[in-house]
């Protein structure tokens, strides 16, 4: 009897866990980005009204370069989106980021804002990231539409922009 009892609340605790995590990543997180200008970026500096794309990566990751290389020659199909990129590379390595954003050329795209969150992890616990790129888009009014725990196909991607 007290097997069956630990058992199933085990399973309240764990479905409540989930339940949790799922409610969490709703909303746009309240995250706070040092972008490769030395200047802070929250949720506070997003546009109203527009779709937000928050993608989770690393400058030396292979897929979150890729995603990048595939994202560029698509970018007018992202259309108003505020694609904005944060990395747990920690601050002492700024130059990391500045080198990422000028290799792809991101600084040309108005949309696209890249920062670190330092060690804060506040971005990686609120999505419980566990590898990179994860992506989450949100629509106009900051509802999450999907999140990507792996890289998409490209079209898949745009599609999900699209609904935002």
């Amino acid at each position: 009897m007290k097997k069956i009892l630990l058992l199933l609340s085990l399973v309240i605790v764990a479905g409540c866990t989930q339940a949790q995590n799922k409610q969490n990543i709703d909303k746009i997180p309240p995250f706070k980005i040092l972008r490769p200008d030395s200047t802070y970026f929250t949720p506070a500096n997003l546009k109203k009204d527009k779709p937000v794309m928050i993608i989770y990566f690393s400058p030396d990751c292979s897929h979150c370069q890729h995603l990048v290389y595939d994202m560029k020659p698509k970018m007018k199909e992202f259309g108003d989106t505020q694609i904005v990129m944060v990395t747990f590379t920690d601050f002492s390595m700024l130059k990391m980021i500045q080198n990422f954003t000028r290799d792809f050329g991101l600084a040309k795209y108005h949309n696209v804002i890249v920062g670190t969150e330092g060690r804060t992890y506040v971005v990686q616990r609120y999505y419980q990231v566990r590898t990179t790129p994860y992506i989450a888009v949100y629509d106009r009014k900051g509802k999450l539409v999907k999140a990507f725990e792996k890289a998409p196909t490209m079209s898949e991607l745009i599609a999900t922009v699209k609904k935002a």
